[in-house]
């Protein structure tokens, strides 16, 4: 990691050094709060966006699958129940409160016997290659700091034919822009403020979503990737995009 290289932490530009340990307090900080701001915060609307992911991934029992920046393990949760007993899934995530948080919720739900946790950075992932079937990253990737990098990464532990898909923040269509704009500068970081008693991250959420790079741009990172057969479907009018892309 070069520190005299400068990247982008919302509209801040630090070394990827500070970037990473910005992004670690970041989520240190929203960790106990991070559901119910989800909820808050996108009207319920993340966990339409997110079925949307889990029809799209088509996981089959006896499939493995890799979570990647799965924080709290909602998608973990579903594959647990889709892969069965001769499958298996690895929920990873590079903050280990958001890890915990994730282990925490999902022994509640009684998601033991086919799951194990990995706390690593999607960049170089601790993985053999050619070791998953599926592998889903939801709002994580504009957290990256190198994202070429990272779906690099990703490619190399794909199985051939096997899907990666990510979910992210992405760029509006124009009639919905203005609104979006007010309520992710305006409304958000207040809401930030009163319920996790931390203003400043969701300010750098709305911040960050606006540095990461659009649907065109970012399929075209698929491609240089490796990736095939690639597309993107837009929700909420272009509020979030999943991205969807083969090995082969």
């Amino acid at each position: 990691m070069n520190d005299s290289q400068q990247t982008d932490f919302g509209y801040t530009k630090v070394s990827p050094r500070q970037k990473t340990e910005k992004v670690r307090e970041v989520f240190e900080s929203v960790a106990g709060n991070y559901d119910l701001m989800n909820d808050l915060m996108s009207f319920g609307l993340h966990r339409l966006w997110k079925k949307f992911v889990l029809h799209i991934a088509g996981v089959r029992p006896g499939y493995t699958v890799l979570d990647l920046a799965g924080g709290t393990g909602d998608l973990a949760a579903v594959f647990c129940d889709q892969v069965g007993d001769r499958g298996s899934v690895v929920l990873c995530d590079i903050n280990a409160s958001m890890l915990n948080a994730g282990r925490e919720k999902l022994i509640d739900q009684g998601c033991m016997r086919n799951i194990t946790y990995v706390q690593a950075n999607a960049e170089q992932l601790p993985f053999e290659d050619n070791s998953f079937d599926c592998i889903t990253m939801a709002f994580g990737l504009r957290n990256v700091t190198f994202k070429d990098q990272c779906l690099a990464s990703v490619y190399s532990k794909l199985k051939p034919a096997g899907k990666f898909i990510v979910l992210e923040f992405s760029k509006p269509v124009a009639w919905v822009r203005p609104v979006y704009d007010a309520y992710s500068f305006s409304v958000l970081p207040k809401l930030g403020k009163w319920v996790a008693k931390d203003e400043q991250s969701y300010r750098y959420l709305a911040e960050s979503i606006r540095m990461h790079p659009d649907q065109n741009t970012l399929e075209d990172m698929f491609k240089q990737a490796g990736f095939d057969r690639t597309r993107y479907v837009n929700m909420s009018g272009g509020i979030v995009a999943a991205h969807i892309g083969y090995k082969y």
